[in-house]
């Protein structure tokens, strides 16, 4: 427990079940909220769904080793107190571990109580001395790309994907919920291509009047239409050699969209007003958060359109999909904040407030995270750490779900398989509502097998 009384949540990594058992137990009658985990993959697991405050692992584990479970806990929290035990520990392994980040190494067989002192210590430690931030502060550095953050897979997948896309000449359909950074991704691609040393133009397709967008687009001439007083040139041409990025490519007028066919295919445009053609050699990246595939089959966007832009679908997760990146982000935004108000200092985030951020569904995804953060920072001024109480209703509410804490035990006591087994059965009608009744979709948001979920549902009816 910690000095103020709150709950601790640990994650125990020992391949020997009786021991991890008999280990968990005497945590648990501390007060710590105990996770298990029986190999270094089930541990990565564990982390990549959670904010642990402290992680307790076996260096020898089968598979994944206890020294990467290590370096991935404290490369996602630097906050987390790490305790290394071992059966074969030696001094030299013992120094080399507390300079990765570790608060304590013990050698097996131990007494249970020399495991306690150790947690104690580390903190009453961490309370005592300011957070080691180091490693966070890198994170940028070894797992962003040009402004992009994350380290979760999937975002490590679409690293890649953009590294090679950004070496083509191929036009790019970036898809994406609202928020999930799309022009930050086609900058990145731009900005690792042979044409980075050239413009990128961008255009928000929807910020912009359908009567106004045509000369926006290709330019006019003077006299093509009132207010038109001399020549321009359009964001096309101002994007020659470079990269064009359409965003919201789908709010197009059929018009547009005929005209921007042309472009694709032939590279040649005329500017409003004039009959002369204009070549341009632009690379095109479009961007969209509505299906145009959909809208193909409806009759609102061109199927020969569609296939032009869609050379390379690039696809952005949104927020919920990289829940392990989410305290990575935040940290990211509040460095930047730091940056613009180095009086201050740099501020942290606190477990708990991870936590909460992490439980969140985010519909407005990274960009309402980052006005989350801001507004935090703002209205804590002074304070060197954000913690849950500095968080919106919304975001703590979310939270208070999954909280133990928050249940009011009545005299005659509370049936807990009942109500787990209520608890669960929310979650799942929650999970199938969000997806409109795809089971698929529903466990893969609840991180079970659809066998699974199908067995569930299929219980809690013969219960019903």
């Amino acid at each position: 427990m910690t000095t103020d009384g709150s709950t601790q949540h640990l994650l125990l990594v020992d391949d020997e079940a009786g021991f991890r058992d008999a280990i968990a137990d005497r945590l648990t009658d501390m007060g710590f909220v105990v996770t298990q985990a029986g190999t270094g993959e089930e541990a990565l697991e564990r982390l990549g769904d959670f904010a642990f405050d402290i992680i307790i692992t076996d260096l020898r584990l089968p598979g994944i080793s206890g020294r990467e479970v290590l370096d991935d806990a404290l490369a996602r929290y630097p906050d987390i107190i790490a305790i290394v035990i071992t059966g074969f520990g030696t001094v030299r392994e013992a120094v080399e571990i507390t300079r990765l980040g570790a608060e304590g190494f013990i050698t097996k067989p131990f007494q249970f109580e020399e495991l306690a002192h150790e947690i104690n210590a580390a903190i009453e430690k961490r309370r005592l001395k300011a957070e080691n931030a180091y490693l966070r502060a890198q994170l940028h550095d070894r797992f962003g790309i040009d402004g992009i953050v994350g380290r979760t897979k999937v975002m490590m997948d679409l690293f890649e994907l953009l590294r090679t896309v950004a070496a083509t000449t191929s036009t790019v359909l970036i898809t994406g919920e609202t928020g999930t950074g799309k022009e930050l991704a086609a900058r990145a691609i731009h900005d690792a291509s042979p044409r980075r040393a050239q413009r990128f133009v961008a255009i928000n397709c929807s910020a912009i009047p359908e009567t106004l967008l045509e000369a926006e687009l290709f330019g006019h001439v003077r006299g093509a239409f009132t207010g038109a007083v001399a020549n321009r040139i359009g964001r096309i041409e101002q994007a020659h050699r470079g990269t064009l990025f359409l965003d919201e490519v789908g709010t197009m007028s059929p018009a547009l969209q005929a005209k921007l066919l042309r472009v694709l295919q032939t590279r040649e445009f005329e500017r409003v007003g004039d009959s002369q053609p204009v070549r341009a050699d632009v690379r095109v990246i479009a961007a969209t958060n509505s299906d145009l595939k959909k809208m193909v089959e409806e009759g609102t966007f061109r199927e020969d359109l569609y296939y032009r832009l869609n050379v390379i679908p690039v696809r952005l997760p949104p927020l919920r999909e990289r829940r392990a990146d989410i305290p990575l982000l935040a940290q990211h935004f509040l460095d930047r904040l730091a940056g613009q108000n180095p009086e201050r200092g740099r501020v942290t985030l606190s477990q708990d407030a991870q936590q909460l951020l992490m439980a969140f569904d985010w519909p407005g995804n990274v960009r309402q995270l980052e006005n989350v953060i801001e507004r935090a920072y703002t209205l804590s001024p002074g304070r060197t750490q954000i913690t849950a109480a500095d968080l919106p209703d919304e975001v703590r509410q979310t939270g208070a779900i999954l909280n133990p804490d928050e249940i009011v035990f009545p005299e005659h006591g509370i049936e807990m398989e009942r109500l787990v087994n209520d608890f669960e059965y929310a979650l799942i009608r929650r999970a199938l509502e969000r997806t409109g009744g795809n089971k698929r979709m529903a466990a893969e948001l609840l991180h079970v097998k659809r066998t699974t979920l199908i067995e569930k549902l299929k219980r809690f009816e013969r219960v019903t």
